[in-house]
């Protein structure tokens, strides 16, 4: 069916309310919006269903809320891990129609018989991969769009290990969505009903505290924090972080917090940024003046669900921010140096990371005798690996994280949580500040003993049918003609995760990836420099990374000169798939 057919499907049909439909007629004539809106159905990617809000079957919207339900609670009553009296977990942040969405999808579920749990108001996203678990649920849904624009939304589905859904399980519940076909298929029941009935559960306030217990219980030197006089300034960016942070860092002991009180209150409008996204310096500016006003040592920024954050730390007379690799190396650092220090680094300890984040990483591994593990990019991988360590005992793990600001040490969740990395990253802060170090002065003095590592990541927004069409060209002119040089060094290999293939180009062999299969291509070159290539899960983008490694004594500018090159060489490519 052609996305004009579906357009006037969705006006005749009943199940559909007076005022969407009215929406759908103000845009009558306008092909371009109609096709955008109808072309597609908004899929799981690797981090769920996402998209902007409005009525059409790619928008987020009740109607795709409830048949995304539906689909997930007849994948549930068909799964061996159900059992009756298992419920699901329902928690959402702060955007617009949240709070809507997140009770729609409960009432789906308990009009199919399924028990719910949602929360009194907003909680942060790692809260709820914990809860799932603490409360037994055999799912849990998240209704957020993590950093995107204000006019977007989405829908993130947990299974029983508190993890997000990866392969295969994403694409059985897509097949059970694909399946419910009209909204008269959709179940719901009123909200006084369920509630009567025992279906509709408010969860209790004690999921909160034993979130938090177990945050807490990540600290290396909890001992420290009461006495350090380290100040930090915090903003949740109008989201979900603000009690539960605060919380941490208050509980734990430290004493000079600042909040930037025009950021504290959610708001999903989100007034005082452009972008909700603490990987933009941009999203600091408030939180950077109220640090200058109390000589502040370090600036975290939690994005709005609350599973990434963004760090500038004080170095002399300014702030530097630091990316995902920056922090993720640093807590790497600090947390194996200091479970070495104390006896307590397991023997078969783990790191894991993504394909696209720092190779910084891997030589602290290899420095401290820590297996190395990189999985595709999504933090639902790195989840489903620490489910599979605590099945075989093959590993002890120890941390993970993302170059796109998401990090989680331990594993009382299976997400990445902006709370925990926010009390270690500060609790790191105390420590070396009790060395005389600042947490810039550590970074340096990594690179002087590992050599000096750089990423940078280059995003192109494709929007609708005619971007979807040039991603896919992009992707097989990079397998066509690839590179055969970037930045001025040769390609050794190359990887191609859609078919399981890795090229050792110098020796002429193949050999598997041993990962999912995702359409995802990666370069490396003879001097140790690597580039990606990959389709956004979640936003019409196609994302291109880079990495560079140089000696010890490089500067940022030969980094940025590195970088500059290899960007030039690949980006070559891509303009002319486009051509």
């Amino acid at each position: 069916m052609n996305y004009k057919s579906v357009y006037e499907q969705w006006l005749s049909d009943p199940n559909i309310d007076e005022a969407t439909k009215a929406e759908l007629k103000e845009i009558s004539g306008n092909e371009k919006e109609i096709e955008d809106r109808f072309f597609k159905e908004l899929e799981f990617g690797t981090g769920g269903m996402r998209g902007v809000l409005g009525a059409g079957t790619n928008r987020l919207n009740i109607y795709t809320i409830r048949k995304a339900t539906q689909g997930l609670a007849n994948y549930i009553l068909q799964s061996d891990a159900y059992k009756p009296g298992m419920g699901v977990a329902i928690a959402h942040d702060c955007r617009r129609m949240s709070p809507e969405f997140s009770t729609e999808a409960a009432l789906v579920l308990n009009a199919n018989g399924i028990k719910t749990y949602t929360f009194e108001s907003l909680r942060a996203t790692p809260l709820l991969s914990f809860a799932v678990r603490h409360l037994n649920c055999v799912s849990g849904i998240v209704v957020t769009a993590s950093h995107n624009p204000p006019e977007y939304n989405g829908y993130k589905v947990y299974w029983s290990d508190g993890g997000q859904c990866p392969y295969p399980r994403d694409e059985a519940i897509i097949s059970e969505v694909q399946k419910v076909t009209s909204f008269a298929m959709v179940k719901t029941m009123p909200k006084a009903e369920a509630v009567q009935k025992g279906l509709f559960n408010v969860a209790s306030p004690d999921v909160d505290t034993e979130f938090i217990k177990n945050v807490k219980a990540q600290c290396l030197n909890p001992e420290l924090i009461p006495e350090s006089d380290i100040k930090i300034v915090f903003t949740p960016l109008h989201g979900a972080g603000n009690e539960a942070v605060q919380r941490a860092l208050k509980e734990t002991g430290f004493k000079n917090v600042f909040v930037v009180k025009e950021q504290e209150l959610p708001d999903g409008n989100f007034p005082t940024v452009s972008y909700p996204n603490p990987e933009e310096k941009a999203a600091f500016s408030l939180a950077l003046k109220l640090a200058d006003e109390n000589n502040a040592d370090i600036i975290i920024a939690t994005d709005p669900d609350c599973d990434r954050v963004g760090v500038a730390i004080k170095d002399g007379a300014e702030y530097r921010f630091l990316t995902g690799n920056m922090a993720g190396v640093l807590l790497t650092e600090y947390m194996v140096s200091q479970m070495k220090a104390k006896n307590q680094l397991p023997k078969n300890g783990i790191i894991i990371s993504t394909i696209v984040s720092t190779d910084m990483t891997r030589a602290i591994c290899e420095a401290n005798g820590l297996a190395y593990m990189e999985v595709l990019t999504g933090f639902k991988y790195i989840g489903e690996k620490i489910k599979g360590f605590e099945e075989t005992g093959s590993h002890s793990y120890i941390l993970g994280f993302e170059e796109s600001y998401g990090y989680l040490a331990g594993t009382y969740a299976r997400d990445k949580d902006a709370v925990v990395a926010s009390l270690l990253i500060c609790e790191a802060a105390a420590f070396y500040r009790k060395q005389g170090l600042s947490l810039y002065d550590v970074l340096q003095n990594l690179y002087k003993k590992y050599g000096f590592y750089r990423e940078c990541i280059e995003s192109i927004t494709l929007k609708g049918v005619d971007g979807l069409n040039d991603i896919k060209k992009i992707m097989a002119a990079l397998r066509s003609s690839p590179p055969k040089s970037l930045g001025g060094a040769n390609v050794t290999e190359s990887r191609d995760y859609q078919n399981s293939i890795i090229k050792n180009i110098a020796e002429g062999t193949t050999s598997p990836t041993n990962l999912p299969v995702s359409d995802v291509i990666y370069f490396a070159t003879d001097d140790g420099c690597w580039a990606c290539v990959r389709p956004s899960g979640t936003e019409p983008k196609i994302k291109l990374y880079f990495g560079a490694k140089l000696p010890s004594g490089a500067t940022e500018s030969d980094a940025t000169a590195k970088l500059n090159a290899m960007t030039t060489d690949l980006k070559s490519i891509v303009d002319g798939a486009l051509i």
